[in-house]
């Protein structure tokens, strides 16, 4: 026996489904619209997914970028949430059925339910690598560094630390600088006791740059910048097998090689989730949900999809953008289809407003629409600034401006954000003397000096 969820007037029902950037550009844009709305998501929260990296990195708080779905009430009293997940859909009935025997009815079905990593079949990524797509993969990276660290300062002090990151795309690149920032700025603070040249940040690329859909000059200057803070950065090189102890890699001319490994993050590739298959939808490449130039999908009238899922005529980038602008158009189109003048709507035109991606403090690179190529101080304000502004809710965005303010204005602080880590058993009698506490503050006294030498040459 089955729950049915339906509106309780006769007004036409929106259906929701995936509470990202699209989902809720959708949502506030039919706010004084003579619809219901349900909006659906396997999840409670709607998570910022540009600033995970920062939570992996024992940044930020989970919460800092999660808001409360359920929240969208507070100013738009015609949409309600449900948790659910989306099994099948049947077209002719107009039903969406949900795991658990629960059905919902719609006159009007939005698909804004995003895509999830592609590990594109390589052996072992999926059992072994982190992808960093969610909230709780950001808080596994982060709970296995600090694990590792822990068991390297008692029983691993002899032996290399290799944190890998696989792919030179945006989230890779400000991935792996902010592990390399981590280990050049916090650690010879927190963990004297391990040697920093024995930490190692590797970032792997199949392309022979990083950063691809970027100006040359951009990418060159990404590259620039993780070979400064010590990314043992290796492009033209594949990922052949991903192992539990690390990463067989082969480079351009055939030669393989084993990369011990402690973190493996794989950062690469995104493909639709497996029971969009069992929607009775067309796909097509990625298995994105193919529509026409009103991204609606096709043969399949009164159902859309916008955002990563959809792909149309003229693919658009996997960004917040083209999803936000996307579900604004597809509102758009609902209101007038209501009102009997949906053919005064034009189709979907997407205004591309730029991109960039950060490397570390004082450090980015960012191509805005109609404005010049920016690298350097400038465009990494630009891009704190754009994603404090661009975070869901005041109190996220105080949060956030907190924790990257205390990370990046405050030298003093090496307060990680982290989680629990096992306990260590000591593998080898450990005895700490006066004098070696003495040697291991000298280290640090050493390295924040000659880190303060080098700082002051590159500004002179």
């Amino acid at each position: 026996m089955s729950n049915s969820v339906v509106p309780g007037s006769k007004r036409p029902h929106v259906v929701v489904v995936g509470g990202g950037f699209g989902g809720l550009s959708l949502v506030r844009k039919l706010k004084r619209a003579d619809v219901d709305i349900t909006l659906i998501d396997r999840h409670t929260y709607n998570t910022f997914q540009p600033l995970l990296y920062q939570v992996a990195t024992a940044s930020l708080n989970p919460g800092d970028i999660t808001w409360f779905l359920r929240a969208v009430r507070a100013g738009q009293k015609n949409v309600r949430f449900l948790k659910g997940i989306v099994t099948s859909i049947d077209h002719q009935a107009k039903v969406l059925s949900l795991h658990g025997e629960v059905s919902v009815s719609y006159d009007y079905l939005v698909l804004a339910n995003g895509v999830t990593t592609n590990f594109f079949g390589t052996p072992g990524a999926e059992e072994y690598s982190l992808p960093l797509y969610k909230r709780s993969q950001a808080l596994q990276v982060r709970d296995r560094l600090f694990a590792n660290l822990e068991e390297f300062a008692i029983n691993g002090q002899d032996e290399d630390l290799r944190i890998i990151v696989v792919g030179g795309g945006a989230t890779g690149v400000e991935t792996a600088g902010a592990f390399a920032e981590f280990r050049n700025n916090d650690m010879p603070t927190t963990y004297p006791e391990l040697d920093r040249a024995r930490i190692h940040v590797t970032l792997l690329e199949m392309a022979p740059h990083v950063l691809g859909p970027f100006d040359e000059k951009l990418r060159d200057y990404a590259q620039r910048s993780l070979l400064k803070r010590d990314v043992d950065l290796r492009l033209n090189t594949a990922v052949k097998e991903v192992r539990e102890d690390g990463v067989l890699v082969s480079a351009a001319d055939g030669t393989e090689e084993f990369l011990k490994a402690g973190i493996v993050v794989w950062a690469t590739g995104v493909t639709a989730h497996p029971t969009v298959l069992d929607w009775d939808v067309p796909q097509g490449r990625g298995g994105r949900i193919e529509v026409d130039e009103h991204l609606r999908v096709k043969d399949r009238p009164d159902v859309f999809a916008i955002g990563d899922i959809a792909i149309g005529p003229d693919p658009l980038p996997q960004l917040a953008q083209p999803a936000i602008q996307g579900g604004k158009h597809v509102a758009k189109l609902i209101k007038a289809t209501t009102k009997g003048k949906a053919d005064r709507v034009k189709p979907f035109k997407y205004s591309d407003k730029g991109t960039m991606a950060t490397i570390g403090k004082s450090s980015a690179v960012a191509e805005i629409t109609h404005a010049p190529k920016l690298t350097g101080f400038l465009a990494w304000i630009i891009w704190v600034a754009l994603h404090i502004a661009t975070l869901l809710g005041n109190r996220n965005r105080f949060a956030t401006l907190i924790n990257l303010s205390s990370k990046y204005l405050f030298s003093g602080s090496h307060n990680a954000i982290v989680g629990e880590t096992p306990y260590v058993v000591s593998k080898h009698k450990l005895e700490i003397t006066p004098l070696e506490k003495q040697k291991a503050e000298r280290r640090v006294l050493e390295r924040k000096a000659a880190a303060h030498e080098q700082e002051h040459e590159h500004q002179s």
